[in-house]
């Protein structure tokens, strides 16, 4: 007890500070580790790997690991991040990297002159063919949750306080993890506590699988999966939204936006009209102009631009979707007027997009975790997958839960409840007025920092 109330006292004072200033945000301490893994069949040892990218002391008083969402690295995390720990003496913050991650060169764009980050934004790095890395078709659900373990693991070391989250999958796989059976023992017994941020247990995994879809192939409201029979030839997502070239051309496009926002993008890049490097980079994930109505975020609007109703993507759920034909003034590029009311800063997420810590993608996202999801739903317990998806536990959870739903994203509160309910969660709940689904993690303001600290405060005395 005399341990543990300081930091009890410390988090309640925290809520009522001022916000941390940027000064302080950038003086949190960060590291990246990297340590043993699940041992997947054919993988390189190198690769297998637990990855967590460590805000905050190094001899914290509680741990909260956060896992990324779909297509998402620890970067994802950076900014929110640092707002806990600023804002909660003796918390620290360790955010997931999968070990897909270790597979990217980020030292190629980090390293790069402003004309090699222009080429890079046309052509991309080289991408590892799937027969290079079809050992990936056995990245799944329990080689992600062993992996993630040996980090829980690793808090537990440090102190009995440990937490888990995740954003959008991210929250999904949280949850699966405490209903997860690892040799007996429920996930749950792991953690005191789940943080869940816009996504939660059976978020996106539509009706439920059959054994031979999964073997055979099957679809996800995302699209089509591919199955068991397929992973070694489709190691990982390749898509017309997102691939691993697409994926490092875009880390080149948001490092160029960040060193020289107001510079014109290259040509032959992202955009197919003459932009600048801070409108190219946005368009592709502004909600207004976005692709996939759940890969978003809102920061301000294109300027100069010439703008018609993108069909498909409101079709697909988007709010008031448009896509950009092209400058009004074909004499001036198309510019971004970033929104001082808008949930992210357009500046600070270019700025935090890829560090020498990790990045806001994951290029190479295993297909396989997408088809096991899709499997497990929010429970195996009398289904083809029993045996060898053990997500057995969840009707018997009994954890503090917090949900925080973004109002314009892809859950809402009563999300929260119908799952508390099947699962005898303590639920606590909010929503982040005004924010799209990626705002979750980068908003400027820390009123999703300053919910966690609230909520974890009683849990620590």
């Amino acid at each position: 007890m005399r341990r543990v109330f300081p930091l009890f006292l410390s988090l309640v004072m925290a809520q009522a500070s001022a916000a941390p200033s940027e000064a302080t945000l950038s003086a949190v301490p960060v590291t990246r580790v990297v340590q043993p893994g699940a041992v997947a069949p054919e993988t390189p040892s190198s690769l297998n790997a637990s990855i967590t990218v460590r805000y905050g002391p190094v001899r914290p008083r509680a741990v909260l690991l956060l896992m990324p969402g779909f297509l998402g690295g620890a970067g994802s995390f950076d900014r929110l991040a640092r707002q806990i720990v600023a804002l909660n003496p003796g918390v620290a913050v360790w955010a997931v990297d999968r070990r897909a991650n270790l597979l990217e060169d980020h030292a190629a764009i980090l390293k790069a002159t402003p004309d090699g980050l222009a080429q890079l934004v046309k052509e991309g790095l080289p991408v590892r063919a799937p027969d290079t890395v079809a050992y990936m078709q056995h990245w799944g659900l329990d080689v992600t949750l062993k992996d993630w373990r040996a980090a829980v693991q690793a808090a537990r070391a440090l102190t009995p306080n440990v937490f888990l989250g995740g954003h959008s999958m991210g929250g999904t796989l949280a949850g699966t993890y405490a209903a997860y059976d690892f040799g007996g023992v429920p996930g749950a017994r792991d953690v005191r506590g789940l943080v869940m941020l816009d996504g939660l247990p059976g978020l996106m995994s539509g009706k439920a699988m059959t054994a031979d879809a999964y073997q055979q192939g099957g679809a996800n409201p995302i699209g089509p999966l591919p199955g068991l029979k397929g992973l070694a030839r489709s190691p990982y997502v390749d898509a017309v939204f997102f691939s691993p070239r697409l994926a490092s051309r875009g880390a080149a496009q948001a490092r160029l936006a960040a060193l020289n926002p107001a510079g014109a993008a290259p040509a032959g890049g992202l955009t197919p009209y003459r932009a600048t490097n801070l409108a190219a980079a946005l368009s592709q994930l502004e909600q207004r102009y976005a692709l996939l109505p759940f890969m978003t975020l809102k920061t301000g609007k294109a300027t100069n631009a010439t703008e018609a109703t993108n069909l498909p993507t409101l079709a697909l759920g988007g709010r008031d979707s448009h896509w950009i034909a092209g400058p009004q003034d074909p004499r001036q590029p198309v510019g971004w007027q970033s929104d001082p009311a808008a949930p992210t800063d357009a500046a600070d997420f270019v700025r935090r997009y890829i560090t020498p810590q990790t990045d806001y993608a994951e290029w190479y996202f295993p297909n396989r975790l997408s088809l096991d999801l899709a499997a497990a739903r929010t429970g195996t317990r009398g289904t083809p997958f029993e045996k060898t998806l053990p997500v057995w536990h969840m009707t018997a959870l009994n954890l503090p839960v917090l949900g925080i739903a973004a109002e314009q994203g892809v859950t809402t509160e009563t999300m929260f409840r119908d799952y508390a309910r099947t699962t005898k969660a303590v639920l606590t709940t909010h929503t982040l007025g005004g924010a799209a689904h990626l705002d979750i993690t980068t908003a400027r303001g820390d009123q999703v920092a300053r919910w966690i600290g609230a909520w974890l405060a009683p849990l620590l005395r």
